[in-house]
């Protein structure tokens, strides 16, 4: 069997951009990395949005948007992003900027093969394909099981489910500059429900139906409120270009637990994805570099976690939605409706004081809070 100092397993969003900030330090040039995965990354399988001040991958940033609305079925709030700004990047375009630059290193190899098992035997690891087996130092695993949250009920899982239509219509209905980050002004039939539209001009835009909630929809059930959604645009001539879907993994179930000295689990299967609105570009950037110092510095993988506020306060969220998921639409209209744009957006990135929690806090309806405050301190 091979030996490699690292193995990989699975290369999505998670393991692409830690071998990435591996490159990029210079560190690990005298280890040997073995990336593992049956999907060989050549397709736009996804896009990833994320805000930021600063000019992260703005090489393959496909649009940018310096403004975005909420809208629910009483307000529609321009929001003003500044110091901001809303970036699309592209799957495909991440893809082959990070094999690129994987492509020039030496010591780092990729192999399209399916894992079907990993363990840990003493100080060394075994990883096992559908074709033959490796041995490694450390594995970092970020294949998802949902079956490991799914057997407890300490913790909620909830889905952040869509699917997306890119359009090209005839009329020329939306502005450019300016993304929906939120429209709550359709049914939501018991659930959170939401449209996600982003435009590229006039006639073009990314419109994409999405809920968080426990169970997914039949495939017609989105397709038929999209189809609903743009005939209220006004829109009645347009082609479908491209089509989406995805299924984003919401709990804060300490997946961290299942961490030992040589596995580490990463991505959706270690919690990186932001438990509260699904959002997980950003954070897996965040999460990637704070890996790789750890790394210059510390053997034992048990020691990378470290649990912050902001775990507990998307907790009480998801404890509130996992009971009564209509909410979701009051929740986030009292948060946008009146809040300041920028410390909510500062928030969500996790980037935010403890005063400035409170400003988001506060204008969230203090009620169901306090008693998910008082349920998860007594009754779980």
């Amino acid at each position: 069997m091979k030996h490699y100092h690292y193995i990989f397993t699975g290369s999505g969003l998670a393991a692409l951009m830690t071998v990435y900030e591996m490159v990029l330090s210079g560190k690990f040039e005298d280890k040997t990395i073995l990336l593992l995965d049956e999907n060989p990354k050549k397709t736009n399988d996804r896009t990833w949005c994320f805000w930021e001040e600063k000019k992260t991958f703005d090489a393959i940033v496909s649009q940018k948007w310096n403004s975005a609305y909420f809208k629910n079925q009483n307000f529609e709030r321009p929001l003003d992003l500044k110091p901001y700004q809303y970036k699309l990047i592209k799957g495909l375009d991440f893809y082959t900027l990070v094999f690129d630059v994987i492509s020039k290193q030496n010591n780092i190899h990729f192999a399209h093969q399916k894992v079907v098992d990993f363990e840990e035997l003493g100080n060394h690891c075994v990883v096992k394909t559908e074709i033959e087996s490796y041995t490694c130092n450390q594995i970092f695993n970020s294949i998802f099981n949902p079956e490991i949250v799914k057997r407890q009920t300490k913790y909620p899982f909830l889905h952040q489910h869509f699917i997306g239509w890119f359009i090209q219509s005839k009329e020329p209905v939306f502005h450019p500059n300016c993304a929906t980050f939120m429209d709550f002004s359709i049914e939501q039939k018991g659930n959170t429900r939401f449209m996600y539209v982003l435009p590229t001009s006039e006639t073009e835009a990314l419109l994409e139906y999405t809920l968080f909630s426990k169970d997914l929809l039949q495939k017609e059930a989105y397709e038929t409120e999209i189809k609903n959604y743009i005939q209220k645009l006004g829109i009645t001539d347009y082609k479908i270009v491209e089509k989406e879907q995805g299924n984003i993994p919401m709990t804060c179930y300490p997946f961290w637990k299942h961490n030992t000295k040589n596995i580490l689990n990463i991505g959706s299967a270690g919690g990186w994805t932001k438990a509260s609105t699904g959002y997980t570009f950003k954070n897996t950037i965040k999460k990637s570099k704070d890996l790789v110092r750890f790394l210059s510095k510390e053997n034992d993988l048990r020691k990378f976690h470290k649990t912050t506020k902001f775990w507990f306060y998307d907790l009480l969220l998801l404890d509130i939605l996992n009971e009564k998921n209509y909410l979701g639409s009051s929740i986030f209209s009292a948060m946008f409706q009146k809040g300041n744009s920028t410390v909510i957006f500062k928030f969500l990135d996790e980037e935010t004081s403890f005063w400035e929690d409170l400003q988001v806090i506060w204008k969230c309806p203090k009620g169901l809070f306090i008693k998910a405050l008082f349920g998860r301190i007594f009754h779980r």
